[in-house]
């Protein structure tokens, strides 16, 4: 019994603690100030089914990695409490990760599977799909509860983000000469 504990413990404690780090380690400063991430999770051009699950191209897998790393630092933090469910949570977040780019194969979450899955703060496709077509929305990679702190941090550090000093840049003038 006390096995089985342990293994749900670090398999829970993999999926959230690894979401969190992945949403407010990579993920929001990743919108905020790379352009990795947004070049290969947002590129409108480029199907995101492909992204998420067939693509080889370096940049891809490296923001795939990029965000994996929490989970795996958490995942090597668990392993003495359960190994088994420390592989747990890894499988069901790459699960997760498969499952959530789906609506592009015309997936929809079946109403009453989605009313139970949103009562759980669990991202949904369809939910994720969301971000796909807004970066600014729809933060958290399994778990919704991440929306609005993350929301909430993108909001008071625009000042200093890419987009922003790019902006800022077009408006004064001030651009970097071009160089030969």
């Amino acid at each position: 019994m006390m096995q089985a504990i342990d293994a749900f413990g670090a398999a829970a404690m993999v999926l959230v603690l690894g979401d969190f780090g992945s949403t407010f380690l990579y993920h929001v400063p990743a919108h905020l100030w790379m352009r990795l991430h947004l070049r290969t999770h947002h590129d409108r051009r480029r199907s995101y089914w492909d992204h998420a699950v067939l693509s080889r191209d370096r940049g891809v897998l490296l923001d795939g990695f990029l965000g994996a790393l929490p989970y795996l630092a958490v995942a090597a933090a668990t392993w003495h409490l359960s190994p088994w469910g420390t592989l747990l949570g890894l499988a069901l977040g790459q699960l997760h990760v498969w499952w959530r780019h789906t609506t592009e194969l015309g997936w929809r979450t079946p109403p009453a599977l989605a009313r139970v899955l949103h009562r759980l703060w669990i991202v949904l496709p369809e939910d994720h799909d969301g971000h796909h077509r807004n970066p600014d929305i729809e933060f958290g990679d399994i778990f919704r509860f991440y929306d609005a702190p993350a929301r909430a941090i993108l909001a008071k550090l625009a000042p200093t983000s890419r987009r922003a000093r790019n902006a800022a840049g077009r408006v004064s003038g001030n651009r970097d000469p071009v160089r030969a």
